[in-house]
């Protein structure tokens, strides 16, 4: 039995309409260090109402960041650390208003802006040496689970690897249906199905437990309400639903492990540029042997939501690219540990995760 001593959130507010009690909750905040909050606000929302509505004071320092051409990266990072500390010295805490990429950023600078440096350093579990400042997080997306775990992914330039531990957890959730009303309904779909291929994950594992039972077998239960069953689609109730399942579905992950998709979607993004939760999606299709019944399942709600995903893309990648793709997934053990135990190098080879790139 695996024992975790892991951090939650400390406060999480949930309800259409949270978004407007920002300005209390981080008020009694403001009185720490220079005085100044971070905004860290997804280039999307710049000029739209949302960014209007926060609570911005003259002191504050606003950044508006693209994560639309790439994944949170360590240089991104470092510069976004150096810039804040050069221009206002450290600031009383950090908001992040976005989806998963974003939620990464918000608690990385957070924790840079108290570690020495580059981020590169801090790859892996328990390296940060100091906890970070004040950090709260905003969600626009929902799927991730990024607004609840305890690490912040960043691609560097030898690895894609999170910064992971207690204080990287947010001290403060803000999640309002709301503010996912507008995501495209492609994205809405590939971001749910993160959560959903999170349970599946957690559930088919050597490392799943009651506790993340409990959590993923709920979670599930949800994006069936969502995804699949009669009254799934675009609704104001099926979005409240879908910002429970994210939570619930990372919450799982604090007390189990993700397994064979993410190590594989890892490998896609880091060679190939793929943003997260569409390659996920593109890599579970292909892993019915691995997850018979959550992969048909997954098809199943392909087919209602109308989703087309690429086929035969291995056959526009040169040995050299899915090799690299290989290394990257292998080089990532608490996956495959979950996926097939401790022993898991007897049947996990480069060649073998290679062969599992052929078929997409």
């Amino acid at each position: 039995m695996q024992h975790k001593n892991f951090k939650n959130i400390d406060k999480v507010v949930f309800g259409r309409g949270s978004f407007d009690m920002l300005d209390e909750i981080i008020a009694p905040v403001r009185k720490e260090n220079k005085n100044y909050f971070v905004f860290i606000i997804d280039n999307y929302f710049k000029g739209k109402d949302l960014a209007a509505r926060i609570p911005v004071k003259p002191e504050d320092i606003v950044l508006f960041e693209d994560v639309d051409q790439h994944e949170p990266t360590t240089e991104q990072i470092d510069k976004l650390r150096d810039k804040i500390l050069a221009e206002k010295g450290l600031p009383s805490g950090l908001i992040g208003i976005g989806g998963g990429s974003i939620m990464d950023i918000a608690k990385a600078t957070a924790l840079m802006l108290t570690n020495e440096g580059s981020s590169t350093l801090y790859q892996g579990l328990n390296l940060i040496q100091k906890p970070g400042v004040y950090h709260l997080g905003i969600p626009t997306i929902s799927g991730t689970g990024a607004e609840c775990s305890s690490t912040a992914v960043l691609t560097g330039p030898v690895k894609k690897l999170g910064l992971k531990c207690e204080w990287t957890v947010f001290n403060q959730v803000i999640l309002d249906p709301e503010l996912i009303s507008a995501v495209p309904d492609d994205w809405w779909f590939n971001t749910g199905m993160d959560t959903y291929i999170h349970c599946i994950e957690s559930e088919n594992g050597t490392l799943n437990n009651a506790f993340s039972h409990a959590y993923a077998e709920q979670a599930l239960s949800l994006c069936r309400e969502v995804f699949l069953n009669e009254s799934s689609g675009r609704s104001a109730e099926n979005d409240d639903k879908l910002m429970v399942a994210s939570l619930m579905g990372g919450l799982s992950l604090s007390y189990s492990e993700v397994g064979v998709c993410h190590a594989l979607s890892y490998g896609l993004s880091k060679i190939l540029d793929y943003r997260h939760c569409y390659a996920n999606c593109v890599a579970f299709q292909h892993l019915e042997d691995i997850y018979t019944k959550g992969v048909q399942e997954f098809k199943l709600m392909i087919s209602k939501h109308k989703i087309s995903l690429p086929q035969n893309l291995s056959k526009g990648w040169s040995d050299e690219t899915i090799t690299k793709m290989a290394e990257v997934a292998f080089n990532l053990p608490h996956m495959w540990i979950q996926a097939f135990g401790v022993n898991w190098k007897e049947k996990v080879t480069i060649d073998y995760i290679k062969n599992l790139y052929k078929r997409f």
